[in-house]
Order: structure tokens, then sequence, then C-alpha cells
């Protein structure tokens, strides 16, 4: 892997190999942000002949040609293709943000491809966000190998680095994180740093020399070989202890000298079940080389050990009544079943769906069924329509370039699929078929927006429907209680970049507004209350009288009416009008303006007009005797309450469980959710945790996470209610 001392850079332009799947490699980048993901993608690009020395294309296209938000913010926060080849196998780079806010677009991508490249940073080391970024990983067994970067700035070596990662992500097997190479330095700087000039393979024990621009292969000095032959022991072994060949071990401690055929045989077999995860270093190419340092390695890396589409395990996939579809992933000749992992708008193209081939071949100008996702409450409908593909392309940066087809394992851009959405499943018409979802993030912060203007708010459904379209990790809520739009997002970066969005993309103005918890309000003890609505006015008049008592019920009860009139005091077509009129009059409010709930009204007495009695003068009665009896009782204002559950380091759990106390919350119990993570279970008023998903990431250093659920309705403390009427008087 990587110790040949020649190789073949796939040329831009050229036609695709990717016609078998097994000329396919998707690989997905990971790593936090600022570990320069996008940088290694660039000096990978170069490297394999799809750019010059200056970044570019004969088409002018750029590997960083990033959408007008990523530009202003100076990072990732979306999923970007990059295909090359090399070696005669297409390549296909995805490169991920590296934000916690942006974990949706990192589960996509891990969905769409079959290998990882985690990548972290020497001048950064290893943290607990990095160690989350890992997890996620790990949840989906996806094959990981570590590249350490910024070599040139680290206040780490490659060696400390890789031994923080074998403690970090070896887990009980510290030998499951193993070096490659070694890095070659070069004479030391003034500043006392002796930069890395070049790479020593552990399997072949050849040096490979960037010094000079290009890639020398040379045979190392004397001196080296210690060193050399210590770490490449402990790589064989580990390799070894991975193997599947039993005699191996034997034949290696019996002085056999094994050959390096066989062990990177084994090293590729290791990787692709998720059991080795090699380390390797690389750096962009200096100005006017030809390669960066280990980016050859990375892509032999890529090609020869990392698993082809058909060495996969193939999500669920079920008929649409959910019987279940065995499938063989990666043929080109089965039936078609894909999947749309991301969605975009373009300027100039529309809607472009991200599209990854699991099974089959899609084909332009072909008809494919769209299928739901079952995303209903995140304002995301399921589908079950037809829809023609039209064009297919394959990006570049901003530029796409047709391609003829794309077969099982492939990736490529379907433009115009007016209903799909991120997480759909594409198949043939004639067998429409589902895939299962993968696992998407609750988003937790609350963002209540309005339209800025007229002009806005004629355009802010659309708008707002097309956000949901291209991010399933956003809520969309029409809150009938509070009466807002509420988008749920998983952070504030994340919310920032969905206002800028609908403002640049789909020229929506919106002002953000304070977001209201849905409060209600009950009767704190028994009442009584006459409506009296009578009217004279010439003609016929208004004429309705009735006599209610309220009670208390427990919580979850709502509103409940009965009739205790006798003698028809109150005609028996007009009772449905009282109650039609006492819970409109609770559905506004009483006292505080909030909803009325867990009450009885009973309607005992009143008094009609042969002539003047009308549906509408018993519901405006039997709103107003509700008024009456509110006016006279004492009214609880009622807050929902969640059952919250944080999912903390050990280190954390005091800090979080002092400040669950200054949100009134009542923790109800502790328990190991795993090796040094702790589950705390608590009861916390939703008026406390409206920004609880940025406080807890800012106190657990973004290591923590946690998921709620109402449970309840519960009375307001005075002194909080004093609280919540000073911020509804303060002027604007």
């Amino acid at each position: 892997m990587g110790d040949r001392n020649s190789h073949h850079p796939g040329a831009a332009g050229r036609a695709t190999t990717a016609d078998r799947p097994a000329s396919i490699r998707n690989v997905v980048l990971v790593g936090p942000t600022g570990s320069g993901k996008t940088t290694l993608v660039e000096a990978l690009a170069q490297t394999a002949g799809a750019v010059n020395r200056a970044g570019r294309v004969e088409d002018g296209a750029t590997v960083s040609d990033h959408d007008e938000i990523e530009q202003r913010r100076h990072r990732s926060v979306q999923l970007s293709l990059v295909p090359l080849e090399w070696d005669g196998i297409k390549i296909n780079l995805l490169d991920t943000p590296g934000y916690a806010d942006f974990v949706g677009e990192l589960r996509a991508g891990l969905r769409a491809a079959d290998a990882a490249l985690f990548v972290v940073s020497a001048s950064d080391g290893v943290d607990g966000a990095t160690r989350a970024m890992w997890d996620e990983c790990a949840a989906v067994g996806m094959p990981r190998a570590i590249v350490v970067t910024h070599l040139e700035s680290a206040r780490t070596g490659v060696e400390e680095m890789t031994r923080l990662c074998a403690e970090a992500f070896g887990g009980d097997d510290p030998d499951a994180v193993l070096p490659l190479y070694l890095p070659l330095r070069g004479p030391a700087g003034p500043d006392g740093q002796a930069p890395v000039t070049g790479l020593v393979g552990l399997l072949t024990k050849k040096l490979f020399d960037y010094s000079t621009g290009g890639r020398a292969e040379l045979e190392p000095d004397a001196d080296r070989i210690p060193l050399i032959d210590e770490a490449r022991d402990r790589l064989i072994e580990g390799i070894i202890a991975e193997s599947e060949d039993e005699g191996l071990m034997d034949r290696y401690v019996g002085g056999e000298t094994l050959d390096p055929g066989v062990l990177i045989a084994d090293l590729e077999k290791a990787v692709s079940r998720a059991s080795f995860h090699p380390v390797l270093c690389a750096a962009p190419a200096p100005p006017g080389a030809r390669q960066g340092l280990g980016t050859v390695e990375l892509l032999d890396l890529i090609t020869r050990g990392c698993p082809a589409p058909p060495e996969r395990h193939a999500p669920v996939v079920t008929s649409l009544d959910g019987t279940p579809r065995e499938l063989r992933l990666g043929d080109p000749d089965g039936p078609l079943v894909a999947e749309v992992v991301k969605t975009a708008s373009d300027p100039y193209v529309g809607r472009m769906s991200l599209v990854r081939v699991f099974s089959g071949t899609l084909r332009p100008d072909t008809v494919v069924h769209v299928g739901g996702h079952g995303l209903t409450d995140r304002g995301h409908q399921d589908h079950d329509v037809d829809e023609r593909v039209s064009a297919l392309t394959s990006p570049f940066g901003k530029q796409q370039r047709p391609v003829t087809h794309a077969v099982a394992g492939d990736l490529v851009c379907v433009a115009k699929l007016a209903r799909a959405e991120t997480g759909d499943t594409l198949s043939a018409k004639d067998d429409p078929l589902l895939m299962a979802p993968w696992a998407l993030p609750d988003p937790l912060l609350p963002l209540a927006v309005e339209a800025h203007s007229r002009t806005d708010e004629d355009r802010l459904s659309e708008g707002l429907s097309r956000l949901a379209a291209e991010d399933p990790t956003m809520r969309l809520e029409q809150n009938r209680d509070t009466r807002q739009v509420v988008l749920w997002c998983l952070g504030e970066a994340h919310a920032e970049v969905a206002l800028e969005r609908l403002r640049t993309r789909y020229g929506v103005q919106v002002d953000v507004v304070p977001h209201r918890v849905a409060l209600r309000e009950t009767f704190a003890g028994p009442a009584a209350g006459r409506g009296r609505h009578v009217k004279q006015s010439g003609g016929h008049g208004q004429f309705a009288i009735c006599e209610i008592r309220v009670e208390p019920l427990p919580a979850g009860s709502g509103v409940e009416f009965v009739d205790r009139v006798v003698g028809g005091a109150v005609p028996r077509q007009f009772v449905p009008s009282v109650e039609k009129g006492v819970r409109a009059q609770a559905a506004k409010g009483l006292g505080s303006g909030h909803p009325l709930t867990d009450v009885r009204v009973t309607l005992l007495d009143g008094k009609a007009h042969s002539v003047d009695s009308s549906d509408a003068a018993f519901q405006t009665a039997g709103a107003l005797a509700l008024r009456e009896a509110a006016a006279g009782a004492r009214l609880h204002v009622l807050e929902p309450v969640a059952e919250v559950d944080v999912l903390i380091g050990d280190e954390y759990v005091g800090s979080v469980m002092s400040d669950l106390s200054t949100r009134r919350g009542r923790v109800l119990g502790t328990e190991q959710a795993e090796p040094g993570r702790m589950l705390v279970r608590a009861e916390i008023p939703e008026l406390e945790i409206d920004r609880y998903a940025v406080e807890l990431r800012s106190l657990s250093h973004g290591t923590a996470g946690f998921a709620r659920r109402y449970l309840r309705h519960e009375p307001v403390p005075e002194h909080v209610v004093k609280r919540l009427r000073e911020k509804v008087a303060a002027p604007a």
C-alpha cells in the first residue's frame, strides 16, 4: 500500500472506469473543523491529476469552489463530492463538515460511503468532539484509516499523535491503531523543529522522499534500521492478530520471513472489517511540487485497502408493504435501488439530488419511483410518486459533467427531481422498493421566525418547505398553541445557516422572535359563572342566559363539558351552542391568555326566548359564563415538563447535575451507560431548556448529548409567573 515506486494518476476528463462496481471506492473524510479535510481532498485531487498545480482543470473548476455560505463562513457546512481516478479505480471522495451542528451531513456521508479517512490535526490533538465523530463512524461499522495533518505547524509529532489516537480509538486493543509509515525528517530549522520531508514504509522498509517536489524511493540508512524494525515488528504482530490464517503467528514467531504480499492482503482485509485502523500522515504539495507528502500512499491505501461497494452490507430494503427484499449489493444488473443522500438548490438548474446507487443501474430519461421516508414530524411528507430522471452529472466544485449512467456503487447527481428529498429511495417504477432511513439527530434548539414583510410572507411557506427538503435534520413546526412558525435546529450555527439560505437562495427575509413555550392555565378550585347575553336593537334581538360550574380535573384531562340542565331551561338545540362557546373561550385563554385545560364545565341552568334566542347568542353566553367564573377564581398557569436524558462523560457529571438544579430540574437517577459515560435522567420545565442544546455543548466541551420527551403540564411557581408577566409587560 503506497510502497510502489510507480503510480498512475488519472487525467481530468478521461473516460470513467466506473462501469464495474469493483472499480469504485466511496470514501468519506471525517474530522473536526480545522483538521484539514478539504485541503487533503485538494491535495489528493492534484496528485491524482484531476487538477493541475494551480488547483484547476481545463474548464476552470476547482475542488474548493464552495457555495457562497461556506465562502463567507470559511468552513464546510454541507456534504460535497469530488470524484477522482487512480490506478484504474474511480474514487468518490466525500468531504463532510466537522462542526457538531452539521452531524446530519456527516451521517449522510457515512451512508453514501464504504470507508472513511479519519482526519486529525497534529496541531490540535484529540479532543472530546473528535472522539464523538469517531463514535459516529464506529456506530455504523465504517472501516477507517487515520490521517494526521498539519505536520508543518504541529505542536505534537506524528509519533505522539499515533499514540494519542491509539489511546482514544483503539479501545481495549491499542494495537488496532498502528502506523503504516514513519515520518522521515529533514534538517532542523531555526526554530529547532525538523520538518517531515518523507515517509518510511514499514512493510517494505523503503524510504519515500518528498523533499525535492516529487516522490523518490530510497533505501534506508543503516542507522535507521533498528527504529524501523521495532515499529515494523509491532505492525506485523498487529496485522497477524487480525489475520484469518491461524498459523501465521506461529510461522512469524518461529523466525520465518513473511511475504509482504501476504501481510498487505491481511492488512487490507482487517481494514475492510473495521478491526484495524492504519495511521498515515499527509501534507499538501508545496508551491511548484507535483505531489503532497503522503498523498500517493493514501491513494494506494484507498484503492487497495478500502472495500469496494460489493464488499459492504446493504441497508435493509423492503417492498412498499414492508416485505423484506434480499439484494446483492453492487449488482449492476439487479433491481434498481438508489438513495438521495443530499438535496441542494443550484441557481441555474434548480434542485440537485446527490444519489448513491446501491443496486441496478440508473440511466437518464427513465421513470423511477420516489419512496417516502416517514419524517412527517419534521415537516417532510411521505412520498409515493413517480418521476422522470433527466440528466445525470458528476460534480467537480461548482461544475457538473454529464455522465451516461451510474452503476451500482457509484454516486451521481440527478437534476430536477421535484419531489425527491434527502433520504428518499429511488427504485424501478414497476418494482418500487424502500430503504430503511439512516438515524437522524433530533433537533432540540428552537428558532421562531416571522416574515419580515408582506412580500416575504407570500414566499415564506415555499422557502421553508424547500429548506426542509434539503435538510432532514431540521424540523419545521407550525405550533397551534403559540401560533408560531418554529425551525428546530441542531445548534446556533445550524440555525444561522438556515436563515442565510432562506435569504440568499430563496429570497425570504425573516425576523427571529422570542420562542414561546406552550403554556396553559387551569382553575385552582371550583368556581361558578353566569353568562347573560341580552340585546334589543329592533327586529330580532339576542337572548341567552346560562349558568355553569367549573371544577379542576387531573392533569391531562383536557376540557370536559357536562349537561345538567333540567326542565328545558336551556332548549336541547342550544346546549351544543353553549359548549361551543365554552370551548372557544377555553382555547383563547382567560387570565393569562393561555389555553384552558384540565377542567370540567357543567351547564346547570339558563333561560331562553322563543324568538330572540339563537345559536350565536348561546355561544356568546357560554363564553361570558366561563370568563365570569375565572374572574372570581384563582387560576394556575401550567408549564410543560419534559423528561430529559443527558449522556455525559464522567468528568462532567457534577457540572451537569449542578446546572440542572439551577433550571428547576429534578434528577430522577443516574446510571453508567458505557465506560466513561454516564446517563443522567431528570425532569425539567421546558421554560428552562429552550437553549439547553447550546448550553450543554458549552458545558461539556461538545461531548454531551441529550434527548427530551414531553411528560405533562404542571403549575408554574409564583415567582416564575411574576417573571413571565414582567417579561411580557416590558417594552420591546
